[in-house]
Order: C-alpha cells, then structure tokens, then sequence
C-alpha cells in the first residue's frame, strides 16, 4: 500500500506535483487520467481511473459544471456546493488514492488546501437471477449476487424491520474487502454477534476472495472435512434461518452467504420442506436423513458380508451373488473401491463440462461403463445397483458441502470393512460420531439436539410441524426470544359470525 513519506510536499500543492505524486503512488498506471481546465488565474484538475468511472455522469455533472464555474467562485468549498453529486473533502492522499481505485475522481484547484472526490463509479455486475445450485420447485426463486449493496437490499427487503442489524466489518491486509454481519437484534444471541465478530477482526491476511474461504477462516475446526457453517446463495433461506435468532454473514463480490451457528442435521434441511405441507416436509426430512446413513453404509456392508460374513445374507441372495460374481477376478474390496472411484470421475466429469453436455455425458457413461464392466467380468450386477444407491442417498443432502463430505467419508468405511469385517465399519462409525461430537459452530455442540439432547429441537429439526405448532425457535442457537407465538392463541379458532 501506498504511503506518504515525509518529504512529500501536503496541500497545497502544484497541479503538477500532485499528478507525479497520484502517479508515484498508482505506479506509473497508463489508466491514470488527467483533464485540467483554467478558470481566472487559478487551474483546475480532475483525476480517475479510465475503466472504473461512468464518463457520461463525469461530462454531465462534473465537468460541465467546472466549464461554467466564474473565476470568482474558484474554491474547493464553492465547487463543493456546486456539483450536483455528493462529493466529500480531504486534505491527505491516502484517502484520495483509495477513492480513485474505489471508482471515484478527484478534483483539484491549484493551491487548495483541499481535495474533493466523487463517487461516479460504474461496477460492471450480474442481475439478480434464479438459483441454480439450490434450485427449489416452491418457494422464491431469486438468489444472491455478487454485489454486497444489491444483497443488503435483498435482504431489508424481504425482512422489512428496523430490528434488522449489518455491522459492517473489514477483512484483508492488502485487499481490504467489506463484510456484513446481519442478524435481528431482539433475536440474535449477543455473544454469538460478538464471537462473530472477534474472530473476523482477528484475521490478519492478505485478502479473502470467497464465503467459502471466510468460513473455512473463522470456523471452529479448520481440518474437519464436515461444514460448520451453512452456505446458501438463497436469500429466503438467510432470512429465515435469522428468524430464528442466528446470523448471516455477507461478504462483497460473492454471491453465497454464511449462516451460524448451525448443526449436521441444518444441513439436510432445505426451504422447501417449510413451503410443503408438514406432512410432506417430515416425509423429505426423514428421507434424507436415511438416505445419507444408507449412502454411507450400504457399499462397507456389502464388503464385510462377502469378505467375512456369509451367514448374514440369505441363501437364495448368497447364490445370486456368487453366480454374478463367479468371473469377477477382484477381491470385494478392490472392486468396491474401483466402481466408487469411476463414479467420483464421472460426477467430477460432468460437473466440469458445459451443463448439458455433462448431463448426456453422466447418464450416457454411467449406462455404458455399468453394462461393458459387468459383461467384462469386471464387476457384478448387485454391486453396480448398490453403488448406485449410495451415489442417489449422498446427492440428496441440499447442502454441496454435506454430500462431498458424506461421499468422501464413504471410502475409509469401505476400507475398514474390508479389513475387519462389521467390527471394522462399528470402528469406522465410532470415530465419526466421536469426531462430530467434538466438533462445535461457533461454540455450540455440532449434534444438537441429539447431544445435548433437547426434545423441543428434536421436533424441529427431524420433523416439520404444522404451523399453528411450530411455536418455539431452536433453542440451539440460544436466542432472546424462543417463542414465535402462543400456541394458545393460535387453537383459537371462530368462525365469521362469532
């Protein structure tokens, strides 16, 4: 960064040594432009960066206005009243330097002991648009941007209270970049807001380019694969998760926003379970829960049965396994882990192709290397379908971050099954339950409510009430108020002419 050293002259100064010192400091940039003009006996000088200002707001209201300015009237404070733009005054440089680099242009009379700048910047950014990697069927369909200004607007929209707080916060040594903490005041918990803020003022880095690198910053373990904070690009998902009294975090020029302190089971829910009926939501819910564990499970078993335990399957199965796998030249170990790895390179594959061909290519492939590996002898029928099972429970999980992990925690379960057989994948499963009971957001038990054990949240998290019975917010994330309404107001019920 640039810094004024003390030989430098301060205002006020030549037009001339003010260009060599925006020069010195924006090292030579061929962007640095000057325009100057002559009023009376005074000169007049505007500085900007060619690509980062809107010319025509600089022609209409700036240098129009400087043309027509009397020779009497050539003073930063007149200027100042003049221009019909908001413009702010300095009398040092470093602030001017990052006006310029933030879009802004600098105007200048020769010997002023002032500095004006304004804002006429002009941000090429994408418009708000529908979610494509949180597509949902019911429910708003507009997702964030990478703009911070178009986010916030998002989000007072939808919230629509002065309740609503965005503490603004600064992250990065070198590329200072804007972060917003957003939360309900009479909900958020204040030592979740302040913890939240500690650890973001806390970082000392260069720059931050990404949410996704902010959480992996401040989360409470750093090499865990599991997420201890939501990511969402759905701004009803951020707003209704700081409903219930946690917080959102925004951070400019990214287009997902972090939400915490959250738990496992956050992450197999989705907005669209609150749209449906409770009915449907809770049949989704548990669906997804038993899709993951059976996602997990289902390939180690089918090694452990056939490397160990034989007496497990029934006797009609066990000869249809043994016929299917009779020219299979592989231990079950090894062909579990082959068939897993071809289906990782066909996901990776079709997510790094252009979008419809990655589609055709990941059904086309998976259907033609399925039936070539079966008749090759490669692999069996039974293990295909069981692959392809699992593959079906981890994509279930709503959050990207989740199914990676429950895909990736998939191949040492295999492995310790086929080493030890069902006492291995007990030994597989012990380990992950003990490491997600040591794992924390933002100092809150990641299984909550199953340890702690809160009933209350039990109910919200594995089942969808119906509304008139969904009274209380999750008391994991302690907040002021964990009452939504009274449920006995809401029994009440009258007819139109009671």
């Amino acid at each position: 960064m640039w810094k004024r050293k003390k030989n430098r002259p301060h205002f006020p100064c030549s037009i001339e040594v003010l260009h060599n010192q925006f020069k010195s400091a924006l090292h030579d940039s061929p962007d640095l432009e000057m325009v100057t003009y002559t009023i009376g006996r005074k000169q007049v000088a505007i500085f900007y960066i060619s690509y980062q200002i809107n010319k025509k707001e600089l022609h209409k209201h700036i240098l129009s206005t400087i043309v027509q300015l009397p020779s009497q009237h050539a003073h930063y404070q007149h200027l100042l009243n003049t221009i019909p733009i908001a413009g702010r005054s300095y009398e040092a440089l470093t602030p001017i330097i990052k006006s310029l680099l933030q879009g802004h242009c600098c105007v200048y009379i020769e010997h002023d002991d002032q500095a004006l700048t304004y804002a006429i910047s002009e941000v090429k950014q994408r418009s708000v648009d529908k979610a494509e990697n949180e597509s949902l069927i019911y429910g708003p369909q507009l997702s964030f941007t990478e703009s911070l200004e178009t986010n916030l607007n998002i989000v007072q929209w939808r919230l629509n209270t002065g309740d609503l707080e965005a503490d603004k916060l600064m992250v990065g040594e070198r590329i200072p970049t804007e972060v917003r903490v957003v939360y309900l005041k009479s909900l958020a918990n204040e030592e979740n807001v302040q913890t939240v803020t500690q650890r973001i003022n806390d970082l000392v880095i260069d720059d931050v380019i990404d949410t996704s690198v902010l959480a992996q910053l401040i989360e409470d373990k750093s090499t865990s694969m599991f997420p201890q904070s939501l990511q969402t690009e759905l701004p009803d998902r951020l707003c209704y998760e700081i409903k219930k009294g946690r917080i959102g975090i925004l951070l400019d020029k990214s287009p997902h926003v972090l939400i915490v302190p959250i738990s496992i089971f956050n992450l197999l829910e989705s907005t669209e379970d609150v749209y449906m009926r409770w009915n449907m939501g809770t049949f989704l819910r548990i669906l997804r829960i038993i899709a993951t564990i059976l996602s997990i499970l289902l390939t180690p078993a089918y090694v452990a049965a056939l490397t160990y335990h034989y007496e497990v399957i029934p006797s009609s199965l066990l000869v249809s396994l043994g016929q299917s796998r009779s020219n299979v030249p592989f231990p079950p170990l090894i062909e579990a882990l082959l068939l897993e790895l071809v289906i990782e390179l066909l996901r990776e594959a079709g997510v790094r192709l252009p979008t419809k061909v990655g589609q055709t290519m990941g059904i086309v492939g998976g259907i033609v290397l399925g039936q070539a590996a079966v008749q090759a002898g490669f692999t069996s029928n039974i293990l295909i379908i069981i692959i392809a099972l699992s593959a079906l429970g981890s994509f279930t999980a709503p959050n990207y971050m989740m199914g990676t992990a429950i895909r990736i925690i998939r191949f040492p379960t295999i492995i310790m099954a086929g080493l030890w057989g069902f006492i291995g994948i007990f030994a597989a499963c012990a380990f992950f339950i003990i490491h997600l009971l040591r794992l924390s957001s933002l100092g809150r038990p990641y299984l909550e409510p199953i340890y702690p054990f809160i009933l209350k949240d039990v109910n919200n998290n594995f089942f969808r009430l119906p509304w008139n019975k969904n009274n209380t917010r999750p008391l994991a994330s302690q907040p002021k108020d964990s009452f939504r309404f009274s449920s006995l107001k809401a029994k009440e019920k009258k007819d139109i002419d009671e």
